[in-house]
């Protein structure tokens, strides 16, 4: 279960160094292998699975009966621009280029633990996203059931 946020600096070379505190569970549950996708919902925000997680999200994708234009936009930005990834010895990953530029991550980037996957963000979306409140009508009906 991955959790938290963490600002994260990209080199030049495009590679980000995955936080310690996650390391070793990334070793433990994925052995140092990752898939990074766009995520297809949100602008600036690139999705980073264990690679036994992604498998499960690319065959669900793949199952979709691509005769629907958004089905093959899903499959597109998720399973046909995935890149695999592997964290080196010194627990960084590279990032490919065109996934970088497409997102808009440069320099400093946000790296949040979203349970089963990551999400890295550019700098700029991030603080865009966190900065939006959800409005009174937004809330669905398995929001108003949480005791927050």
């Amino acid at each position: 279960m991955f959790q938290g946020e963490t600002a994260i600096t990209v080199d030049d070379k495009g590679r980000l160094a995955i936080p310690t505190a996650y390391r070793e569970l990334v070793a433990r549950v994925c052995d140092n292998h990752l898939v990074s996708a766009y995520n297809p919902f949100e602008q600036g925000c690139l999705w980073l699975f264990p690679a036994s997680a992604w498998e499960q999200v690319r065959d669900q994708v793949n199952a979709l009966p691509s005769v629907k234009a958004v089905h093959r936009a899903l499959q597109m930005k998720l399973v046909g621009a995935a890149a695999a990834l592997e964290l080196d010895s010194a627990g960084r990953v590279l990032l490919p280029a065109s996934q970088r530029a497409a997102a808009g991550i440069e320099k400093r980037a946000v790296l949040l633990g979203m349970g089963s996957k990551f999400e890295l963000w550019s700098e700029q979306a991030h603080v865009a996203k966190i900065r939006q409140t959800i409005g009174e009508d937004e809330i669905s009906a398995d929001m108003s059931a949480l005791r927050l």
